[in-house]
């Protein structure tokens, strides 16, 4: 009896120690692009470049440029995880950018993009989108 009661035990820490492992991950994913977001809509060159893999680097930016003759803001953004493709972890948002200029608003749904978010030297980085 007392070895079964420690198998039990054993299969439970393992499942909660597994499980708060794929949340962190799934945070890691999902924070890399809410910070991409608001480093965007900050018009923040330098960060939008942090939070970017290489290979994305140059799209992030050249999204960032077609934001600079507008006064940006996030409303309503959340994110989440909503699988993985490989080692890249898919996040769709909802909430909208709204980008004014002239007092005319604009509104960009975010949940038409799902984010491809990649570890690169153990930080999480925008990749690409969907």
């Amino acid at each position: 009896m007392r070895t079964f009661s420690l198998t039990i035990l054993t299969i439970i820490l393992t499942t909660l120690l597994l499980t708060a492992c794929a949340s962190t991950n799934n945070n890691g994913s999902v924070k890399a692009v809410e910070d991409y977001l608001n480093a965007l809509v900050a018009k923040d060159a330098d960060r939008l470049s942090t939070l970017s893999c290489k290979d994305w680097e140059d799209d992030a930016l050249l999204e960032l440029d077609s934001f600079q003759a507008v006064t940006t803001r996030l409303d309503g953004m959340a994110c989440e995880q909503t699988g993985t493709d490989g080692d890249t972890a898919l996040v769709l948002c909802k909430g909208k950018i709204i980008a004014s200029y002239n007092n005319e608003n604009q509104e960009l749904d975010l949940s038409v993009r799902t984010y491809q978010v990649v570890q690169e030297g153990g930080d999480w980085l925008v990749c690409g989108t969907r």
